[in-house]
């Protein structure tokens, strides 16, 4: 009953705060490069937690953004887990997300002129020139966060990494970086509208550079990551 009433308050502070950064970053995307505003929307990030009851927190430092581009390979657990990364990561990143969220009103703008790059999984040669043009990015420089799973849990378990973001790291050389999530399952789950206040904690794994798996095998690679990422979360 605590978490009906409770998240009968949140929905609608959040979405207030949602509408109004929205507005304003898109604001700010017609008037500054998208490379030039992650130290804007991190603590926007941020306060996308606050508002939807959740205290942030980091266990350890974000590796230094001299050494990009990365690929930060996250446990994908609900509709927090982009702010979490978000809010501590000190440089530009792009990403791949599902084609079915660049149809929110504003929301899917927003994302578009900040270099979001949309998937539609469901359709293989779409999927390919998607992380193609991912690829691209990566190449000139920039870093991107990426859900190995390719979708949210349902039932708070790591799912089974998909070979895609492995493929990405193997073909621009780009490092990669476990980030282990923890509280974001319990604080909204994808079957569930309801939200639960508590803390949402981030953890950042160990580099694991091109050297360390060019001799690796596709499935080795995503299976080590996969390990990596969850011992973070364990």
């Amino acid at each position: 009953m605590f978490k009906f009433f409770i998240s009968l308050i949140i929905w609608p502070l959040w979405l207030l705060y949602t509408v109004s950064s929205l507005v304003i970053i898109f604001i700010f995307i017609l008037i500054f490069p998208p490379k030039n505003l992650y130290f804007f929307l991190r603590p926007i990030c941020w306060f996308w937690c606050l508002f939807g009851g959740q205290i942030l927190n980091k266990k350890n430092m974000q590796p230094p953004k001299e050494n990009q581009p990365y690929i930060y390979m996250f446990n994908h657990c609900s509709m927090f887990d982009q702010f979490m990364i978000g809010a501590y990561v000190e440089h530009y990143l792009t990403a791949v997300a599902a084609v079915e969220i660049f149809k929110y009103p504003l929301w899917g703008q927003v994302l578009k002129r900040y270099g979001i790059i949309p998937i539609d999984r469901k359709k293989l040669k779409k999927a390919l020139t998607s992380l193609s043009l991912a690829e691209d990015k990566l190449k000139q420089g920039n870093s991107l966060i990426i859900a190995p799973e390719g979708t949210r849990t349902m039932n708070g378990e790591l799912g089974l990494f998909k070979k895609g973001p492995f493929h990405l790291a193997k073909n621009s050389g780009a490092t990669i970086i476990p980030v282990g999530l923890v509280g974001a399952f319990k604080a909204k789950k994808k079957t569930d509208w309801r939200i639960m206040p508590g803390r949402l904690s981030i953890e950042f794994g160990k580099p694991i550079t091109k050297n360390e798996y060019s001799e690796m095998s596709i499935n080795d690679l995503k299976e080590h990551v996969r390990t990596q990422v969850l011992e973070l979360i364990t």
